[in-house]
């Protein structure tokens, strides 16, 4: 149906656009921005990759995955499908289609979860889906994509997912029994240029400020949500401005429905949001300036009059005018990169919502491309929340999306550092990464030391301090390509997650193999 509609809205402003060009975004998933952040890093580059994703005409994708020059011969159409091209393609003049099947089939086993449920070491993920894409003309694009899984995941995933509702990333979890999870998800928008320095998206997707590999402004760790963009940019590539309307779900949970009946399916409490970017490049430094406003629309008496600065498109003035501690919840916050050399930068974002009482939160990095070898990376990451940063009263308002926070999956009052490092060659891959984490929990339900965004910003203390827990994550994996439109890889994999102190349903050590596309970003290093 999405896409039924999507392809009447193209043909009928098809004669307004004489040639064919790329309007839709380049996939919002990490492989792919490795590639866009090389290239956005030479010194002399003019692209914005402070704002995810990407659209394609804004973008160098010289070398980028799906886009890269691959002069092997392929001698019959079936290898040319698996290993090239997608799987249908529709061009006709100004007109082009694509279709693609998406999938992830994964089988492994968790040896460090001891339970004593019988096979639950046993994992494995079973996920279908498509992705259709489209093309008319220079001006107007459209894509859809959808998944459909069904799982049985590692426990502390089972049990994270349990009390939050959602499946980190992805979607709103349905139980089908004790273990298996059930989950599906999907994202369009049609994309609309009518000028080169304009484009206008209406859809439902994610967005991702910095960057970094975590953001402590906007993620796309959170699930989707329909949104309405606005995007200038200058002509000497100098400044982009975005603007974005979305309306939000505080939570997925049953108990979050709103008062509305008795119907077993009444609405969620829901929000609208404001999102305001500015991005400068001014020499080597790229600048980002951030702010999000979160109306209150619903309260105890019902649905409140709709607030005019809910369309106010100018970045900072709702803050100015709401402040940070009324019941309309402001965030602003910078981003920076500082490119040192050709392939290497350091990077660093700072965040408030709350000024006044030192709630902040802040990231430092650096990343290298190519460091001593071609398709060599290196990426070294601190990222840091001050307790109640993304909280608020009512909390409702917190900085989150279907039970999920919109920026460090890990909520507030944590520090983490991240290592990553990968090397590629031809079509195969390796890649590391460790995340050490601490954090502090509150030792029960009804004190609160400012790291749960399901409770407001209020401190409530007792005798005994919070419950500090360091995390160690590892994910260590090999993986061979084969094909770049869809990102198709088979991959062998080992995630090891290690929480000392708690029960064993919080320790994994999960060996995996792998046969999936990867279009988007799963966090479950968490």
């Amino acid at each position: 149906m999405v896409m039924r509609s999507l392809v009447a809205l193209s043909l009928l402003l098809l004669s307004a656009f004489p040639t064919w060009a790329q309007q839709n975004d380049v996939p919002l998933q990490r492989d792919y921005y490795t590639d866009v952040e090389r290239n956005a890093s030479l010194l002399d580059a003019r692209v914005f990759s402070g704002l995810k994703p990407v659209i394609a005409s804004r973008a160098d994708l010289t070398n980028v995955l799906g886009h890269r020059v691959d002069s092997s011969k392929y001698y019959y159409w079936l290898t040319q499908k698996i290993f090239k091209e997608s799987l249908v393609i529709v061009q006709d003049g100004e007109f082009r289609l694509t279709i693609d099947p998406l999938f992830q089939f994964e089988v492994g086993n968790d040896f460090g979860d001891v339970t004593a449920y019988t096979d639950t070491n046993n994992l494995y993920s079973n996920t279908r889906g498509f992705l259709i894409r489209g093309d008319l003309g220079q001006r107007l694009s459209f894509q859809t994509m959808f998944h459909e899984t069904q799982a049985i995941l590692p426990q502390y995933i089972f049990r994270y997912m349990w009390a939050n509702g959602a499946v980190p990333g992805q979607g709103r979890l349905k139980v089908r029994n004790r273990r298996i999870l059930d989950h599906g998800w999907s994202m369009a928008n049609i994309s609309w240029s009518p000028k080169d320095w304009l484009n206008v998206q209406l859809g439902n997707g994610k967005h991702f400020v910095g960057h970094g590999y975590r953001s402590v402004l906007l993620s796309d760790n959170a699930i989707t949500a329909p949104y309405l963009k606005f995007s200038l940019m200058t002509q000497d590539r100098r400044l982009q401005y975005t603007t974005w309307n979305t309306k939000l779900t505080h939570a997925l949970r049953n108990r979050d429905r709103l008062p509305t009946g008795d119907a077993s399916e009444s609405l969620f409490y829901w929000m609208r949001a404001r999102f305001n970017h500015l991005a400068l490049r001014l020499g080597r430094v790229d600048l980002g300036l951030f702010e999000s406003t979160t109306f209150r629309n619903i309260d105890e008496n019902g649905v409140l009059p709709f607030d005019p600065l809910e369309l106010n498109p100018l970045i900072g003035v709702n803050t100015l005018v709401l402040g940070f501690e009324g019941d309309a919840r402001s965030m602003v916050g910078v981003d920076l990169r500082v490119k040192l050399l050709d392939k290497a930068f350091v990077y660093g974002q700072f965040a408030t919502d709350d000024p006044a009482r030192a709630r902040y939160a802040w990231q430092a990095g650096f990343r290298v491309f190519d460091l001593l070898l071609p398709e060599l990376h290196v990426q070294v990451e601190y990222n840091k929340a001050e307790p109640f940063m993304y909280m608020h009263d009512p909390a409702e308002q917190a900085h989150m999306h279907g039970g999920l926070p919109l920026a460090h999956p890990m909520g507030s009052n944590f520090n983490e550092l991240v290592t990553l490092v990968e090397y590629g060659y031809k079509r195969y891959r390796v890649q590391g990464k460790v995340n050490l984490g601490t954090y502090d929990r509150d030792p029960s339900s009804d004190l609160n030391y400012g790291s749960n965004l399901y409770k407001p910003a209020v401190e409530v203390r007792g005798e005994e301090g919070p419950v500090v827990q360091r995390l160690t994550y590892l994910d260590l994996n090999a993986s061979y390509l084969l094909n770049p439109v869809t990102n198709m890889r088979f991959m062998l994999g080992f995630a090891r997650r290690d929480l000392p102190g708690a029960g064993d349903d919080q320790q994994s050590s999960y060996l995996y193999v792998s046969f999936r596309t990867s279009l988007f970003n799963r966090y479950y290093d968490i």
